[in-house]
């Protein structure tokens, strides 16, 4: 009997039904049974711990000369609660509470008795979620419009909000916008706020966490994709047109515009910081606040509920990284961001994976990392790596600075130095490939001839930039050029001349 009361103690000072059967060599099934008889004896646990074993014992488990005349019927609220624990089931609860009741309802009436009780609280109660298991994230309708000082431009902070399936408890978050980057953010913050992950997140069909909307087989984004490897969640859309996916998150939305955003609607704010700061406490009060037809808050349940089921966080925090693909050129670089990296040549031809954080840009290929740069703001600038470089490979040896030379003497001599110019200016020669066949290309859409002047034109104003020569080309420079060198005519003379001494 000592046991008993120890069992009130711990649970008492919040120690979990799993802790408290694991330290008194007890199963959590009787933890909870024992906690089960204290709520029908209509015991506190403060009262608990206050009676003697015996009479502690009589109270739990000796019927009582009331429920010998009438049927016990459940704590139907305490059964709900149950019911959104991790393996539980109503014949589970049902049994437990025939062990303390013997003469209680049958299974049949107990189930029917449950549903009625589920449709006399409120419609969002009725879909029963597990506890820990999901997650249901939207952004609200409603912006919150705040001033730049510096520009007096308005803008409209976006509010993201997401409510846990079992507690519904209520977390929010203000970003400037709806983009990728800020919906991944709110995630991390909001798993942090939680201190742990859901196995579920229900999103809705917002582009940001999905490409493309299904039914049965909806296309993820990829970076939120990868969110989810890294925390170890899943991601389930809810279906288009089916408002019960996301009946949770709705609510959730509509209370917080109601109750939180509402009441702000005549302040003015200068920041994101400051909408965050004067949100916070009317959302900690939200949660706080009792249901209207159950006597516990989205606090309590989350604590007791979705809290203790949670996965843990992972040791290192997610850094949000954009990804991308890109094919690589025969100068073995890719473009990211207005900006050339470098590839091993083995690549040349072939599409990659681009991971660009903001210090890094990684490189993969078929699920492989091949190449790893430190990110660069320089646009149109080229980030190399030597051994990424081919000296003598076979499959790139046809694409040398010398047979690239030989094209341009074909053209003529004016092309051929702006090719040698254009070389000599990268670090590396490989660097200026492709603005060589950009050059080809030039003399195959405008004729060789005004490729050839385009060229002298541009080694007298020192140019060394593919753009520049075609800036030229479009703009018919090359052609005022030549105009200019065609010879003044000389007039031959004859009697109509007149010196200038006529006119005097």
């Amino acid at each position: 009997m000592r046991k008993i009361q120890e069992v009130f103690r711990q649970h008492e000072q919040g120690h979990s039904n799993r802790d408290i059967g694991r330290s008194l060599n007890i199963s959590s099934g009787t933890v909870s049974n024992y906690l089960y008889r204290a709520r029908v004896a209509g015991l506190t646990l403060i009262e608990a711990l206050s009676l003697g074993e015996q009479e502690l014992y009589e109270r739990l488990f000796l019927p009582s000369k009331a429920s010998s005349t009438r049927r016990v019927l459940p704590d139907w609220e305490c059964i709900h609660a149950e019911l959104r624990k991790k393996g539980m089931t109503l014949m589970v609860l049902w049994r437990e509470y025939r062990e303390c009741h013997p003469d209680g309802v049958g299974y049949s009436q107990f189930c029917d008795r449950y549903k009625r009780y589920i449709k006399q609280i409120s419609p969002v109660m009725r879909q029963v979620h597990k506890a820990g298991e999901k997650v249901f994230v939207d952004y609200a309708g409603m912006t919150v419009p705040w001033i730049e000082p510096s520009t007096g431009e308005i803008h409209e902070a976006q509010v993201f909000v997401a409510s846990l399936g079992a507690s519904q408890f209520t977390f929010v978050d203000i970003t400037e916008s709806q983009s990728l980057e800020h919906w991944i953010s709110s995630h991390i913050r909001m798993w942090n706020t939680f201190g742990g992950v859901t196995k579920i997140v229900v999103p809705d069909n917002l582009k940001s966490g999905v490409s493309k909307s299904h039914r049965y087989d909806p296309d993820i984004n990829a970076n939120y994709q990868h969110v989810s490897e890294h925390y170890g969640f899943a991601i389930v859309p809810a279906r288009a047109a089916r408002p019960q996916d996301k009946a949770k998150v709705e609510n959730a939305v509509g209370c917080v515009e109601r109750q939180i955003l509402a009441p702000l609607r005549h302040h003015t704010f200068t920041s994101i910081a400051e909408i965050k700061k004067a949100i916070a406490p009317k959302l900690a009060a939200f949660n706080q606040q009792s249901f209207q037809k159950m006597n516990t808050s989205r606090l309590e349940l989350f604590e007791t509920l979705d809290k203790p089921a949670l996965h843990p966080l992972p040791s290192e925090p997610y850094h949000y990284a954009e990804w991308k693909k890109a094919k690589v050129n025969i100068d073995y670089h890719f473009v990211f961001d207005e900006h050339y990296y470098s590839v091993p040549y083995q690549y040349i031809h072939k599409t990659i994976e681009v991971r660009a954080s903001s210090s890094m840009v990684e490189c993969f290929h078929e699920g492989k990392r091949i190449a790893l740069h430190t990110r660069s703001k320089k646009r149109f600038t080229h980030t190399t790596l030597a051994e990424h470089m081919p000296s003598s490979h076979k499959a790139h040896a046809e694409w040398t600075p010398e047979r690239i030379h030989r094209w341009a003497l074909k053209t003529g001599d004016d092309t051929a130095r702006y090719i040698e110019y254009m070389i000599a200016a990268r670090a590396f020669p490989e660097q200026a490939f492709r603005s060589c066949l950009g050059l080809m290309r030039l003399a195959q859409r405008f004729g060789a001839d005004r490729l050839e002047s385009a060229c002298a034109i541009a080694l007298e104003a020192g140019m060394t930039r593919y753009q520049q020569v075609e800036r030229l080309l479009k703009n018919n420079m090359d052609l005022v050029r030549t105009s200019s060198k065609t010879p003044t005519p000389v007039i031959p003379h004859h009697n109509n001349l007149r010196g200038s001494n006529y006119y005097q």
